[in-house]
């Protein structure tokens, strides 16, 4: 092409108006709507929906969590979204848009499904496809027929208090420690009831326990009132009231705690026998494939069960320390680069002091939630006599992820993946690591390379990665049948090393068992061993400890 022809198609290009991509303006949820208008979410366990749906109404909003996502809501989500997303996409948007189908074969008018009922979700941006999720959403929504419908976002960094005054859903501080409260109370009683049922003498008595303490726990977070200031002081006075009166409430009150402790009542007492030999698979993974309990994980959890595997999930606090954990690390990189350069020289000394109290500001904060929130977890745990753990320390994972994987990488649960693998099984928390991922989920396949080097510095790690999508679950069960054949053998050399170290056999603690009831329910405490995993293996340490004691008094 000729220089005079380039410039004559430069020009023709300038002179057609440059058309940008602008967020669509969607119709707004209003405060005067509230009553009329049902708020759809999913995406969790059932026990956290519930429990989330018990704060929403609690706060006076209508509330409907999702069913659970199944293949149909996987395919159709494939049929109206684009090409080349991950599942955990495929599954909630198919799901979301088989509901709406349902209400209009129910005979809900389709105008009466635009303005009675949005779908709230949680919004976030980088490097891995999350970002595009609310895209995703408005398209299917459009394709399947419901152009128009609201979808709600809220950022996962965007602070405590995401609120404007005339919004349906107001994200304020009441919004978001009610949530937290929720997700906390059902990260410790689901864990809880996956350490009881591989043991459980009855069948069905761990679900049968488990969901009498998610209805008891659901009563009390809907008929949680916070308190506030009176309304007659002035704006300011008042904001400020509310806000230190309800963090005061959170930290120091025990209405919480005293419920929860009357609900993991319903679970400490059913009947169990842990002289069952069952290996401890860590769950780790990308969020929402470790979290569901559906056909999105191929149904993981219940088929490691099945195959006689004690499951350790993995709670959704450590997502949310994740995230204080790199805001702290990002504001500590990021330290004076705010005004433009590096931290100015020493004799600058006014323009010095007012960037480090500026830092110190944001980090003691930052330092402050996190270990509020870290303690109020571990006294939920604790709450259920040993049967939940406390969150797992985010440096302490930064210091053994990071020379594996940068910690600065984001996208998904970044070093995570990583860290979670070595932490778990160096501190004789499981016999496996299993890893769930949608399939080409970009930033489990960088850990998953990374993992790599982790297996091969510690040969007797048992690891295994399964990428899972609306597909392929023989092939995955299969996969784990194999890994989890090693770890099986593993839990039974070390079941038969503690006989032996105790000098007892299989016959003389079941005796003992017979003769100490206490022990034979799910609440009864045994102490951890240093170097042992298995239940069944503590246990017998611990039977041979109570019989010295015994035999001294």
């Amino acid at each position: 092409m000729s220089t005079v022809s380039f410039d004559v198609a430069l020009e023709q290009v300038g002179a057609q108006p440059s058309l940008h991509f602008k967020r669509p303006v969607e119709r707004p949820f209003t405060r005067a709507e509230r009553d009329t208008t049902t708020i759809l979410f999913g995406g969790l366990t059932w026990k956290h929906e519930r429990l989330i749906q018990g704060v929403l109404e609690g706060l006076g909003y209508k509330a409907q969590p999702l069913p659970v996502p199944d293949r149909r809501a996987f395919q159709t989500g494939k049929e109206y979204g684009n090409n080349g997303q991950c599942n955990p996409t495929y599954f909630t948007v198919g799901n979301l848009v088989r509901y709406l189908e349902s209400l209009r074969a129910q005979g809900v008018p389709q105008q009466e499904i635009l303005d009675r009922y949005v779908f709230f979700t949680a919004g976030a941006c980088g490097p891995c496809r999350f970002g595009m999720y609310e895209a995703e959403y408005r398209l299917a929504l459009r394709n399947a027929g419901f152009d128009g419908f609201r979808v709600l976002l809220f950022q996962q960094t965007g602070g405590l208090d995401q609120a404007n005054p005339n919004d349906g859903l107001e994200m304020n501080l009441e919004f978001f420690l009610g949530i937290l409260n929720a997700l906390t109370l059902a990260d410790v009683l689901n864990e809880a009831a996956y350490a009881i049922r591989p043991y459980e003498v009855n069948p069905g008595d761990t679900d049968a326990a488990l969901e009498k303490a998610i209805e008891h726990m659901y009563g009390f977070l809907r008929g949680f009132r916070w308190r506030r200031a009176p309304a007659s002081w002035p704006a300011g006075l008042r904001r400020t009231a509310d806000w230190t009166v309800k963090f005061l409430q959170q930290v120091a009150s025990s209405d919480l705690h005293r419920e929860l402790q009357h609900a993991a009542g319903f679970l400490t007492q059913v009947p169990v026998d842990r002289l069952r030999v069952r290996p401890i698979v860590k769950i780790t993974g990308e969020f929402w494939a470790q979290t569901t309990e559906g056909d999105g994980n191929f149904n993981m959890f219940r088929f490691l069960e099945r195959e006689g595997a004690q499951v350790l999930v993995e709670p959704v606090g450590t997502w949310i320390t994740y995230l204080i954990h790199q805001v702290v690390q990002k504001n500590r990189d990021w330290k004076g680069l705010e005004e433009g350069a590096l931290l100015p020289s020493w004799w600058r000394l006014p323009i010095r002091a007012r960037i480090e109290a500026r830092y110190l500001y944001k980090q003691a904060r930052l330092k402050l939630a996190e270990a509020l929130f870290r303690r109020h977890y571990a006294r939920a745990a604790a709450s259920l006599n040993g049967l939940a753990h406390p969150l797992a320390d985010q440096y302490e994972l930064q210091r053994l992820g990071h020379p594996y994987y940068n910690s600065r990488a984001g996208g998904g649960e970044g070093h995570l993946e990583v860290a979670k693998n070595i932490y778990y099984s160096n501190r004789d928390l499981c016999h496996m690591v299993l890893s769930l991922k949608p399939f080409g989920c970009m930033p489990s396949t960088q850990s998953d390379g990374a993992q790599a080097a982790v297996v091969s510095r510690y040969p007797d790690m048992i690891y295994l990665p399964i990428e899972t999508s609306g597909e392929g679950e023989i092939n995955a069960h299969s996969r784990v049948q194999m890994a989890l054949g090693d770890a099986r053998q593993k839990a039974r050399r070390e079941f038969d090393e503690c006989l032996q170290r105790a000098g007892l056999t299989l016959e003389q603690c079941r005796g003992w068992l017979a003769s100490h009831p206490e022990a034979q329910r799910a609440g009864y405490r045994v102490p951890k061993h240093p170097g042992v995993v298995g239940v069944a293996a503590n246990f017998v340490l611990h039977i041979a400890e109570r019989i010295r004691r015994e035999g001294r008094a």
